[in-house]
């Protein structure tokens, strides 16, 4: 199995998402994204209609909005937040 490089868009405040986050679920949030790493569709994961190739991580009340590349094998992070607002 092919292990993906994990990116971060550079216009998304990625640390800024994460602190507003508390610091349990923010943990467990990071695991789940490093967890694509090894299995960038795990269960839960789904493809967002309307788009080419940006996928949805749900962890409780959170989503992580997320690209996976396959050509240069490569997932890039978009957005990190509460579901209001993602």
């Amino acid at each position: 199995m092919k292990n993906y490089q994990l990116k971060y868009r550079k216009s998304v405040a990625v640390a800024k998402d994460l602190r507003a986050i508390q610091k349990k679920q923010r943990q467990a949030i990071v695991k789940r994204i490093e967890a694509l790493a090894q299995e960038p569709r795990p269960t839960g994961s789904t493809k967002l209609r309307g788009t080419k190739d940006l996928s949805r991580l749900r962890y409780g009340d959170y989503r992580v909005i997320y690209q996976i590349d396959e050509d240069v094998i490569s997932i890039l992070i978009i957005k990190i937040g509460h579901r209001k607002n993602v």
